[in-house]
């Protein structure tokens, strides 16, 4: 207890409720940036999961672009000719795939198209979408491609969008798929003796 003259006690106890204020000011906002990161943490998270994803996504698009023009390549060449199947093409481009998607998935779901022209002129890229984006398994087609033919692969992968909230932006059909879609138009080579191109 402090003595003496009551001047210097008002002083020391003004001086130890100074004190006491800053401690519980300071204790007060402990807690206060765990708070604060619990309310922005989800949304964080959300932003974060979401970018992975559309990464992810670019990744399987290019994946799939290389795995059909490496089946491209095969029927350019005259490796894959005369009457195809889509059972053939499917499993051509499901080979390379594998890193990403697995092959019993990418064998049940990838869906091609492959139109075979006589010159580019002749050639068009027609829709085999439905309207709520999904792929049309109608409006595929795998022509037979000959030699010195012109022929467009497409190949069309439905990708299911897995972060919560995230399908709205990153989806392409009503039912929160993503459609991984690549293409590859060339002419074949003359890989016959006969041919005349």
């Amino acid at each position: 207890m402090v003595t003496g003259h009551p001047m210097k006690f008002r002083i020391a106890i003004a001086e130890s409720c100074r004190r006491l204020r800053r401690r519980w000011r300071a204790d007060g906002e402990k807690g206060s940036a765990a708070i604060e990161f619990a309310m922005i943490a989800p949304v964080l998270f959300l932003f974060l999961l979401g970018i992975i994803e559309t990464g992810v996504i670019f990744f399987g698009g290019a994946m799939l672009q290389n795995a059909t023009d490496d089946a491209a390549r095969q029927v350019r060449t005259g490796q894959l000719s005369g009457a195809l199947t889509s059972a053939q093409l499917i499993a051509q481009v499901c080979s390379e795939v594998t890193a990403l998607i697995s092959s019993t998935d990418c064998t049940n779901n990838l869906q091609v198209d492959l139109r075979s022209y006589t010159s580019f002129g002749a050639s068009s890229y027609p829709s085999v979408l439905k309207t709520d984006g999904t792929i049309d398994p109608a409006k595929l087609k795998v022509q037979s491609a000959a030699d010195c033919s012109v022929v467009l692969l497409r190949s069309f992968y439905p990708w299911k969008i897995m972060t919560p909230l995230m399908s709205t932006l990153l989806a392409n059909t009503t039912n929160g798929f993503h459609i991984l879609a690549s293409s590859s138009a060339f002419r074949t080579e003359p890989y016959k003796s006969s041919s005349t191109c």
